[in-house]
């Protein structure tokens, strides 16, 4: 059954490797994925922060079937390679009526930086009755 609190998380340390391949695939060409800050780390795409969000949607909270309705995400600060970074998602409403629930989602890097924060809806049907 599927509550208002309930979490999840997963973390993620992003590589050159992983952002070459994001690149490749998606023609990416922003100068910010290019050139390597003061540390010699690159600035993680936010379209990769968003895919860990997804990830737990998907796959851990609500889970598998979970359709992705709604996504307001701000990204107040960068996130580099070489950083862990743990999304988490947080249940703040469900409605069963309508097989909709919200959450509250958030990217931190290990330092506690907030590198993505924002709210997800989803429909869940089938998953608020086991």
């Amino acid at each position: 059954m599927i509550e208002v609190k309930q979490t999840a998380q997963l973390s993620a340390v992003f590589t050159e490797k992983e952002l070459d391949i994001y690149k490749s695939l998606t023609g990416d060409s922003n100068p910010r994925y290019i050139e390597k800050n003061s540390e010699g780390q690159l600035t993680v795409p936010s379209d990769l922060l968003m895919g860990l969000i997804s990830n737990l949607l998907g796959t851990r909270l609500p889970g598998r079937g979970t359709n992705w309705l709604k996504q307001k995400l701000t990204f107040p600060e960068d996130a580099y390679t070489g950083e862990e970074i743990t999304a988490t998602i947080e249940v703040t409403s469900v409605r069963p009526e309508k097989n909709l629930v919200n959450l509250h989602s958030e990217c931190k890097t290990a330092g506690g930086k907030i590198v993505c924060i924002g709210e997800s809806l989803v429909l869940i049907k089938d998953l608020l009755t086991d």
